[in-house]
């Protein structure tokens, strides 16, 4: 049986359904949650991350893997080195991306938690110490064009760092992504 594409597929991502997902309970999609990985480690390439985000992680693969092999996470989108676009989950769903999270909704005048509730997550193929790549951000900029396209409540207010969401538990995008160059080019995108 093949499904219909529907606005939360974005037809730029190459698609590789992830079953850590399931659907918004306010069907909300108003905020954007960056994030950074890399599997192992400070390694890139590779298909590991797609086998955690699709539950085939190895666990015997790497000395790391047998710590996260049955963790049931993923996101929206995964952005590799290259700048290719994955997509995991539909963005009308809710991904299992950013855990235990808080945010100050200026807009509501609340703090929110649940982020995965009305969050889409973006996972930068990276670590905390390697500069991001160009081809990463402008993936990352266009991704974000078309997500405020789909879901007009999203604007430059509502875009995040997992750091920022979840503080005392994650770091990432961490220092080496450059949000004043990214918000340069996301504003004359």
């Amino acid at each position: 049986m093949t499904q219909q594409p529907s606005s939360g597929r974005w037809q730029r991502a190459r698609w590789v359904a992830s079953p850590n997902q399931d659907a918004r309970p306010k069907g909300e999609v108003s905020m954007i949650v960056v994030h950074a990985i890399s599997l192992p480690p400070g390694q890139f390439g590779g298909d590991d991350i797609e086998a955690l985000f699709t539950n085939q992680l190895d666990p015997s693969a790497h000395p790391f893997f047998a710590n996260i092999a049955t963790l049931r996470v993923s996101a929206h989108l995964l952005i590799r080195r290259d700048g290719e676009c994955v997509q995991f989950v539909d963005t009308d769903r809710r991904a299992w991306h950013a855990g235990r999270s808080r945010w100050w909704d200026a807009r509501l005048g609340e703090v929110r938690g649940n982020l995965n509730d009305f969050a889409v997550g973006i996972e930068l193929e990276g670590d905390d110490d390697t500069p991001f790549t160009r081809a990463q951000y402008q993936t990352l900029t266009d991704a974000v064009a078309w997500l405020k396209e789909c879901y007009p409540a999203i604007d430059e207010t509502r875009i995040a760092g997992h750091a920022q969401v979840a503080p005392l538990r994650k770091s990432d995008p961490g220092p080496a992504f450059d949000w004043v160059y990214w918000r340069k080019l996301n504003t004359s995108h």
